[in-house]
């Protein structure tokens, strides 16, 4: 792990946690693309009213990155990269864009946590984040939705 702030809050967490000891380093992310939006949701995760994200799954493939599994781990900053808390992967969802529901908003925990939020703010990432990728967003795309628990914060 290259952050120093992750690294130091991930051995602050196994001190305290020694049964996950054995598990591998965790991926160290910040959420959204902006730094507004990366710090409020670092800020929201700590506070445990968002617990859950969702990503494009053509933006997944389109990185060659893994899909997100039950039981990952992460490091979440800010968008200067100051670890904030460690959350843990509770379920993984695969869904078309069309189907998410109010419930899936109020999980994510953004805005006033309404559909209509959370229909705004990603069709606006996801058209940033594949535009950058020569595609556009789709109704019918497949979204990875994931849940989360925050497990420890400085």
């Amino acid at each position: 792990m290259e952050n120093a702030s992750a690294r130091n809050l991930w051995g602050d967490f196994l001190d305290a946690y020694l049964e996950f000891a054995s598990e591998d380093a965790p991926k160290v992310i910040h959420f959204c693309d902006n730094e507004k939006d990366a710090n409020l949701c670092a800020d929201l995760i700590c506070k445990e009213t968002k617990r859950a994200t969702t990503y494009s799954l053509k933006g997944i493939q389109l990185r060659n990155e893994a899909l997100p599994k039950i039981g990952d781990f992460y490091v979440v900053t800010d968008w200067s990269g100051d670890a904030k808390c460690i959350i843990r992967t509770t379920a993984v969802k695969l869904l078309p864009y069309f189907s998410i529901r109010e419930e899936h908003a109020r999980l994510e925990g953004e805005g006033d946590k309404s559909l209509d939020h959370w229909k705004k703010v990603h069709w606006d990432y996801y058209t940033r984040e594949l535009s950058e990728l020569g595609t556009k967003p789709t109704e019918s795309m497949i979204v990875v939705f994931e849940q989360f628990e925050m497990l420890y914060k400085k």
